[in-house]
């Protein structure tokens, strides 16, 4: 199971500097903000202030991300956009989105010898991550008028407007959100941490910037893709907040936070209201794990969390689609279909296995989606089953495994193929004592490995 930090993936790609200087001709302005976009200076006509990162991997899933801002927030916004690679930052000037500033990777780094120092120590993923709290620091000392910054994960998407977890903010000066596992998930608070940093909220006074400068040394000193001595990323650093800073607000919103680690603790439907999370709004979803596996297939989320065919149809098929909009967006932008860099996948299991065992998630058509993601989650239940079986009776309860494989029988008559299932059910009537002497006898009949013929040659069993 993979730590809970959204990572954005790496580029191996080295940046192209005639792809910065395109970008520059499409109206980025050499500050990295796009003079074409109409977006009000006064603070008091901005209800929002976002700022995100990711290059070009995660390119789709921060134009779906915008797109749902635009589709939800009842108040302006601006979203600042730290590109990691120029091509991102190119394509993103001639899209020329509403309420988007953007900022080079250059603009960002220019003069900042501590975050050059430790650039050079780290992976990619891991100098992503110590940029994070760099870019809220950015943010706020390049526009004094912004009273409130807000930072967002790439691979989250709106389904209401925000303004709830703001109230709940209130005169605060920290906003975070916790991770709220699900029972069979509660471990991973050990390795990934109480608080998420999906999304963080800061307000430029004195309380907001101390936490803000005191996160950025620490990312600085370390921040790196592992678990070591209660540090994980730029992550843990948040468990003790509540305490160390003065003006933390953690956020109680059930639908501020939903994610595949704690889906199974909620209620998620869907009304006239719109969808809900334990009949609160949904406010976003952090789409933590999705990868494309191909233009027509995805892998919503690390198989070991479990998605109901409800939570597919309400969350994972909207994104998917959405991020296929975002892809036509870039391909029209730019006159040409952009090749899609998908993993390669094993090779010895099938698409058609993998759809009905929940490893894919089939993108269109929804209706037979569906159907194959409710066959997926029978089978997969029907294992569990199963499992739960083997695990009794390995704990010598021949009752409940009994029990747990008749059960599976009943959903399933062809559980009946397996053999060790059947000598188990017969083994819980006739007793232990007697099964193990007649599997003994069956052993005693079996020729020997390596016997030897009547003629002096070996055969082998």
């Amino acid at each position: 199971m993979p730590f809970t930090r959204g990572v954005n993936m790496p580029d191996t790609r080295q940046p192209q500097s005639a792809t910065l200087a395109a970008a520059l001709r499409f109206g980025a302005s050499a500050g990295g903000r796009n003079p074409k976009s109409k977006i009000p200076n006064p603070k008091s006509e901005i209800g929002y202030n976002f700022c995100t990162y990711f290059d070009r991997n995660y390119l789709t899933r921060g134009l779906a991300l915008h797109t749902s801002l635009v589709r939800h927030c009842q108040r302006p916004f601006i979203l600042w956009i730290l590109c990691f690679d120029d091509e991102t930052y190119a394509i993103l000037a001639r899209l020329d989105l509403p309420g988007v500033r953007l900022i080079s990777q250059q603009e960002f780094e220019a003069g900042d010898e501590e975050l050059a120092r430790a650039k050079a120590t780290r992976s990619r993923v891991e100098y992503y991550w110590t940029c994070t709290p760099s870019l809220p620091c950015y943010v706020l000392r390049h526009n004094p008028e912004v009273d409130l910054i807000t930072y967002l994960d790439a691979d989250l998407y709106f389904y209401s407007d925000p303004q709830p977890i703001y109230e709940e903010l209130g005169a605060g000066s920290i906003l975070i959100v916790e991770h709220r596992y699900a029972p069979e998930y509660a471990h991973f608070a050990a390795t990934s941490g109480i608080y998420n940093v999906g999304v963080m909220a800061f307000r430029q006074d004195a309380r907001g910037l101390a936490c803000l400068s005191w996160w950025r040394e620490r990312c600085l000193e370390w921040c790196y893709t592992r678990f070591e001595d209660g540090k994980y990323g730029d992550q843990m650093y948040l468990d003790d907040w509540p305490e160390r800073f003065r003006g933390v607000v953690v956020s109680e919103h059930a639908g501020a936070g939903l994610a595949p680690w704690n889906l199974t603790r909620y209620r998620v439907k869907s009304g006239d209201d719109g969808i809900t999370v334990d009949g609160q709004p949904l406010i976003f979803y952090h789409c933590h794990g999705y990868k494309l596996a191909s233009r027509h297939t995805a892998e919503p989320a690390d198989y070991a969390y479990r998605i109901s065919a409800e939570v597919a149809k309400l969350l994972y098929l909207p994104y998917a689609h959405a991020l296929q909009d975002t892809q036509r967006q870039i391909d029209a932008s730019l006159g040409r279909p952009v090749p899609l860099t998908l993993p390669a996948g094993d090779a010895s299991v099938g698409i058609a296995r993998q759809l009905l065992a929940q490893r894919l998630l089939l993108v269109t058509p929804a209706w037979l989606a569906l159907l194959l993601w409710r066959i997926g989650g029978w089978r997969r239940d029907n294992w569990a089953i199963q499992e739960a079986g083997f695990r009794a009776h390995a704990a010598g309860d021949l009752q409940t495994a009994r029990h747990h494989f008749l059960t599976a029988i009943r959903r399933n008559p062809l559980v009946l193929r397996n053999l060790g299932i059947i000598s188990i059910l017969l083994e819980s009537v006739v007793g232990s004592g007697r099964m193990a002497r007649y599997r003994a006898w069956r052993a005693q009949l079996r020729p020997k490995r390596n016997a030897t013929n009547m003629d002096g040659s070996s055969f082998r069993q």
